[in-house]
């Protein structure tokens, strides 16, 4: 847990693990952008990469790059009204943002460990009816992927703070559920 200094600690191989977990999470959410932008490979390409810096390959402007081409195609299937695909490349944009988990103890860097996951479970609400159990669902897979290293970086943060709607309550909901989580 944050103890109330600036900084924490946060080895690279800790960072890939964190990135690795946001992929796992957000892939099942990328087949709900895909039903809807077949042809739009901004999601799956941000999740290629966000997967190779986890496998080993540089943290580069890469990462960043397909982070907000990502993130433009979770605006344009917004603008379109396709909700369920905006949060699943929201989800994809999330993954890349992991890579750039910031060692300061502040609850907005949080997110970078469970906005892709909360992202995915909002898609996958959306695309079935907005029923929250289906989210509920998913959050659950992702308290199973998550790995002790995982776990072990949350706690080493404040709470995930209060705001962003429904994903922020999945997003709460599933930091609450890791750190209650015993140390494997």
């Amino acid at each position: 847990m944050a103890d109330g200094s600036t900084a924490i600690e946060l080895s690279l191989s800790e960072l890939r693990e964190v990135t690795g977990y946001a992929v796992a999470c957000a892939r099942p959410a990328l087949a709900v952008f895909e039903r809807e932008r077949p042809d739009d490979r901004r999601p799956r390409s941000a999740l290629d990469v966000a997967q190779a810096f986890a496998d080993g390959a540089r943290r580069t402007k890469a990462l960043r790059d397909h982070a907000w081409a990502a993130h433009r195609a979770a605006q344009e299937t917004r603008d379109a009204g396709q909700a369920a695909a905006s949060d699943a490349a929201r989800a994809a944009a999330h993954a890349c943002g992991a890579a750039f988990l910031h060692p300061l103890a502040k609850a907005t860097q949080v997110k970078h460990i469970l906005a892709s996951a909360a992202h995915a479970a909002r898609a996958l609400e959306l695309a079935a009816g907005d029923d929250p159990t289906v989210g509920a669902d998913h959050l659950a897979q992702s308290l199973l992927l998550a790995s002790p290293v995982v776990a072990d970086v949350l706690r080493r943060y404040p709470a995930a703070p209060p705001g962003g709607g429904r994903v922020g309550a999945l997003i709460r909901q599933l930091d609450t559920s890791l750190r209650s989580t015993p140390t494997r």
